[in-house]
């Protein structure tokens, strides 16, 4: 069985993947010859690429590079919601968070499963919309405190993690403009606004 010679775009990949390889110290590893492809496989006028370092090592142990550090988390609900873009009027915006702004209806998920609260939600922020308002608060909650003697890890803040999740997504994401933690006299991180957009 002859060897496959390699392509013109698989030499040019694998160039792409060793410039970002590493040499072990000490004395370098005898390499073969790298395959050129044949005439055929070039286009005509154009030179063939030729690698640079088909073979390259890689470093272990001591010797090898620490990869860099990278979080691969997406951090807390309200990093998510402060990393947010500013959708509504920025003034507003700033007024909302400082809780200047009065929500002009409200809905308690205190004690609900998730089963119970996310019609519950759908059917709030639909009825708040079509009644013409504009900021509504919706209570979540900010969970249950852990045990340090339970040994038992548990799932903290369900809804308060779910909630912002279900307003984006439809039928409720037409309605909502800007979803943000409430300031503390209207329930802090157990709550949100939520800022509707107007009906057409």
């Amino acid at each position: 069985m002859s060897r496959r010679r390699l392509r013109p775009e698989e030499l040019e990949l694998w160039q792409q993947v060793a410039k970002t390889a590493e040499r072990l110290p000490g004395q370098a590893a005898k390499r073969p010859a790298p395959v050129a492809p044949k005439a055929s496989e070039t286009s005509p006028g154009k030179p063939p690429p030729v690698p640079s370092d088909p073979f390259p090592t890689f470093g272990l142990g001591s010797g090898a590079k620490a990869p860099p550090e990278s979080h691969d988390f997406l951090g807390t609900t309200s990093d998510r919601l402060s990393r947010d873009p500013v959708r509504m009027d920025s003034k507003a915006f700033t007024r909302m968070k400082r809780g200047k702004l009065v929500p002009e209806a409200r809905l308690d998920l205190h004690g609900m499963t998730l089963d119970q609260a996310h019609p519950e939600l759908v059917r709030f922020v639909l009825t708040s919309q079509t009644r013409g308002l504009r900021l509504v608060l919706v209570i979540t909650g900010k969970g249950l405190r852990e045990d340090p003697h339970d040994p038992m890890p548990r799932r903290r803040g369900v809804l308060k993690t779910q909630v912002p999740q279900w307003l984006r997504m439809p039928p409720v994401a037409q309605a909502v403009l800007q979803i943000s933690e409430a300031h503390g006299k209207h329930g802090g991180s157990g709550a949100y606004y939520v800022y509707l957009r107007r009906r057409r």
